[in-house]
């Protein structure tokens, strides 16, 4: 048999693990699932969300990456991130001031979202050559505000916040500058910055929506991208989506760097990029009040009833193919093959 590729597991497989897991608990209302990031379990007049994340591709700002991955995931179920933990991977003959420097970005990203840093473990590892963070985030929100990607219903307007590959633009950026000699440099240094502007947090958009009741799903498009984040959103709630392609915000620097190096965009990590969808009643007010937080959220599709996930192109309709894996798994593993 062959081994799995780097990246995720292939979704089939996921669904083939998924299935053998056995429900021993009435109080778990949410478990694992494809496309179901969160876990949640009833806390009496509170739901408690639990979300368990790593960070991998990169080690450059890793303690703020995964405080945030995590915070993300749990905003999209309408709940506010709260407590924190983290499993720190360390390898052999890392020195104390750079783990001094994890720590510090763990605490000043949890303070920043109002989360408390409440446990974990650190171990020096054998067989690493750069840190690992595995980050477990738990939220709490009542029960009668819990959103789920099990609720989009054909007739829903899907919203895009920011642009696409915010993430992926800036893990290469920071790791890849030297593939990238055709770039200026202030395209570049945009692109590294994306981190923090417009931001890899989706914790305020989502909570903005959340708040005005009419969120009917919430995504966080992590690996596998903007494509894989509508596969998974439409196979949640059994639905279909249709995408303009036009109506798609791809960011400047982004799209610069994913043609110099041939990534598809919509293929690539995008945690930065909050994907929902909204009654069509409340798209413009939902539109307005995030806007109002100067964050860009475009209006990119609608929900359909044929499960099917497709884009409309200037050339007419043609399938989103579910990405089998994450593009920036792909260059990675090509980039260290050819070196």
């Amino acid at each position: 048999m062959d081994p799995f590729p780097f990246g995720k597991l292939p979704h089939d497989e996921m669904a083939r693990f998924f299935n053998l897991l056995l429900r021993t608990d009435e109080r778990v209302f949410l478990g694992p699932g494809i496309g179901l990031d969160c876990a949640v379990i009833d806390f009496g007049d509170t739901y408690l969300v639990a979300k368990s994340d790593p960070i991998t591709f990169t080690a450059d700002e890793i303690g703020t990456y995964v405080v945030q991955i995590n915070a993300n995931d749990i905003a999209t179920t309408g709940a506010q991130p709260r407590w924190f933990l983290a499993t720190l991977l360390l390898p052999p003959g890392m020195d104390k001031h750079a783990i001094q420097s994890i720590f510090n970005q763990l605490q000043s990203a949890c303070s920043a979202l109002n989360t408390q840093l409440v446990g974990g473990h650190t171990e020096i590892t054998k067989g690493l050559d750069r840190p690992i963070i595995c980050g477990t985030m738990l939220g709490e929100v009542r029960k009668e505000n819990l959103i789920t990607p099990q609720g989009a219903s054909a007739g829903d307007v899907v919203l895009l916040s920011k642009g696409i590959p915010l993430e992926a633009a800036s893990i290469l950026a920071r790791d890849f500058e030297h593939l990238l000699s055709g770039i200026d440099q202030e395209t570049i240094r945009r692109a590294h910055n994306y981190l923090h502007d417009p931001g890899i947090s989706i914790v305020a958009e989502a909570m903005i929506a959340a708040n005005t009741g009419g969120v009917t799903a919430m995504h966080d498009p992590t690996e596998g991208g903007l494509a894989g984040a509508l596969w998974e959103l439409a196979e949640a709630a059994q639905v279909g989506i249709l995408v303009e392609e036009a109506a798609i915000p791809v960011l400047d620097a982004a799209g610069e760097i994913c043609s110099v190096l041939g990534i598809p965009p919509m293929e690539a990590i995008s945690s930065g990029a909050l994907l929902l969808t909204v009654r069509s009643s409340m798209a413009e007010e939902i539109i307005g009040k995030i806007n109002a937080a100067n964050i860009l959220i475009a209006e990119i599709g609608v929900v359909t009833a044929d499960k099917s996930v497709v884009l409309q192109t200037g050339d007419g309709l043609q399938e989103i193919k579910r990405p089998a894996r994450d593009a920036l798994a792909v260059f990675f593993e090509h980039d260290s093959a050819g070196a």
